[in-house]
Formats: C-alpha cells, sequence, structure tokens
C-alpha cells in the first residue's frame, strides 16, 4: 500500500477583503499525496491553486480543516516549529525564482542549510554539488542577473534540496522560461521523482502535465475531477 505524505481534510481558506467582502479561496478541500508521487494541479486563474500549495508547503494556515505531512499535525505548530519543519520537509520552486539578487549561486543554495548549523565547509562542498547536478559547474560564482532564466531556475531546484527534503513544491515553474527550457525543467523534475522525490506542481498548461502520475483538476477553491495519467518514460 502506498504510504500517504500528505494529508488534507476538509481544508478551507478563508480571506477577509474588508467592506464585508470575503473570499473563499478553498472550500472544504480533500486531498492525499502519496511517497514518490509525481502530482500535477491544474486550474483557471483564482481557481485556488497557490493557495493550496501554501497551505500544503506551511507558508500560510488554514482557516479550518486539518493537515498533516509525514503523519504530522501542522495546525498548530508554533512559528519556529512551523520553520524548522518546513525546512526539513519541503522545498519550494516558483515561478519567479526567488533568488536573492546579491549572492552568487553558490550562496543561493547554500542559504537554507544555515538554518540547521551546518558549518561553512559543509554547506559549500553541498552546494557545489548540487549546482553540479543541474549542470551548472563553472557558474557557482555568478549572480542570478548573470545567469539566464533557465539557469536561474536551475539554481532554485538546487537551493529546495538543500536540505534534502522528501517534497518538492513547484508554483508555476516554467511560467516564466521559453518553452525548450521549460521542457527541460520538467524533465529534471521528472528525473528527482524518479529518484525518490514527491513533486506537486502547480500549472495552468496541460502540456507540462505528461509526466505526472496524477492530476488534480480545481475550480473555485474546489476539486472538480483527478485524473490518473500515463506517463511518458
Amino acid at each position: 500500500m502506498k504510504k500517504k505524505l500528505i494529508e488534507l481534510k476538509q481544508v478551507c481558506k478563508v480571506y477577509d477583503m474588508g467592506n464585508d467582502n470575503i473570499v473563499e479561496a478553498l472550500k472544504k478541500f480533500s486531498l492525499d499525496i502519496y511517497e514518490g508521487e509525481f502530482l500535477a494541479i491544474l486550474g483557471p486563474s483564482g481557481s485556488g491553486k497557490s493557495t493550496l500549495l501554501h497551505m500544503m508547503g506551511l507558508l500560510d494556515v488554514p482557516s479550518c480543516g486539518e493537515i498533516f505531512v509525514e503523519g504530522e499535525f501542522i495546525n498548530e505548530m508554533s512559528e519556529d516549529e512551523t520553520a524548522y519543519f518546513r525546512g526539513k520537509k519541503v522545498g519550494f520552486v516558483f515561478q519567479v525564482f526567488n533568488l536573492i539578487p546579491s549572492l552568487n549561486a553558490l550562496e543561493n543554495v547554500s542559504l537554507p542549510m544555515m538554518i540547521y548549523d551546518v558549518n561553512k565547509e559543509e554547506r559549500e562542498k553541498k552546494a557545489f554539488e548540487l549546482l553540479n547536478e543541474m549542470g551548472l559547474k563553472g557558474r557557482e560564482f555568478h549572480k542570478p542577473m548573470e545567469l539566464s532564466g533557465g539557469q536561474r531556475q536551475r539554481v532554485a531546484v538546487a537551493r529546495a534540496l538543500a536540505n534534502d527534503p522528501p517534497i518538492i513544491f513547484a508554483d508555476e515553474p516554467t511560467g516564466n522560461l521559453d518553452t525548450k527550457t521549460g521542457d527541460e525543467i520538467i524533465k529534471l523534475f521528472k528525473e528527482l521523482n524518479e529518484k525518490g522525490k514527491t513533486i506537486v506542481m502547480v500549472t495552468h498548461n496541460e502540456e507540462l502535465t505528461r509526466y505526472c502520475d496524477r492530476i488534480v483538476y480545481i475550480k473555485d477553491g474546489r476539486i472538480d475531477s483527478i485524473q490518473e495519467n500515463n506517463k511518458i518514460r
């Protein structure tokens, strides 16, 4: 039996926009995500995709319902507990890369390890290895603006892997890339998935789902349908 890695039970998220304007981004949303799965979450703009990702990735808290990550009930964790748990369990890759402009690639990748008191020598060794695995050997000391979009996203993927988390969340990871470069990034996620990482990817581009195990379509904060997928090998 597959091991449940993430469980969402009747999760909702409500935003009070003021002037009696209430927005329900998620509406009693329930979903199980399994260890080693490559899951795509699709839906139109405003459907709740990114809100869902932020709930699962401990970047935001639900208004109601329960979320479990590796069996841990995360709703009632303190801010410090949440930050520590998040750093160990999940890695994030965003559409806009979110690299620190003043730091070079090596420093950007090393940064997440500092919260766990990894010494400088070990941080740099791991960062060099990850950047090499991403095909960025020789680019370690380049700052983000000295790199192409695809290279910046590879640095972001390396950073997401810095603490060796079991789960990688990708929020529109190819949104700022051309088709060819975007396809290379999706193939990189596929390789990571085949090495055992659980990948959860939010996208509006159905072309990107061809390597995924399941596709969850959401609409107006609810699951519209779930499709099993025959991945390209």
